[in-house]
């Protein structure tokens, strides 16, 4: 099956964390906010500022070596958090499920929330603001570059020479 890709531009991301932080609203105070690294780095501090949470913490999973899956390895604890319980994890998007697994067996009493859930990983997150097909690639705002592009006009003109 091929790949399919979706762009998560900053405009966006920025909307959907402001989105995912309102509906976390009722269920504050949260004692901190535990950011899954890398990609939940950026989401955790945009839901903090809204949620007005001062405590910021990661656990770092790897799981991925560029596109190749191996097996998760917690390389940073989030040892501030304890169980979990008072805390919200933050991560960009569940995916298979693997790193969200090893994230909830260490804080299981944690509330889980990301932007995006893929359905294989969706019943692992306690909130989501949009669902993603399972064979979609996600690229956010870090894995892109923003690329000069010709007008048409110049491109056809281009075409003639």
């Amino acid at each position: 099956m091929a790949i399919q890709y979706v762009t998560v531009t900053w405009d966006q991301l920025h909307r959907d964390a402001r989105l995912l932080a309102e509906a976390l609203v009722p269920s504050m105070p949260f004692k901190g906010i535990i950011a899954v690294t890398r990609g939940g780095l950026i989401p955790a501090s945009i839901v903090a500022r809204e949620l007005g949470c001062r405590l910021v913490d990661t656990i770092s999973v790897v799981t991925y070596d560029e596109e190749n899956r191996g097996e998760p390895q917690i390389i940073k604890e989030a040892s501030v958090a304890g169980d979990g319980e008072g805390f919200l994890i933050i991560d960009d998007l569940v995916d298979s499920g693997v790193t969200a697994r090893v994230v909830r067996e260490r804080l299981p009493k944690a509330v889980f929330a990301c932007l995006y859930a893929k359905p294989d990983g969706r019943a692992l997150t306690d909130h989501f603001i949009a669902e993603v097909p399972q064979e979609t690639w996600v690229l956010f705002p870090w894995d892109t570059a923003p690329l000069f592009v010709a007008p048409l006009a110049e491109r056809s003109l281009e075409k003639k020479i």
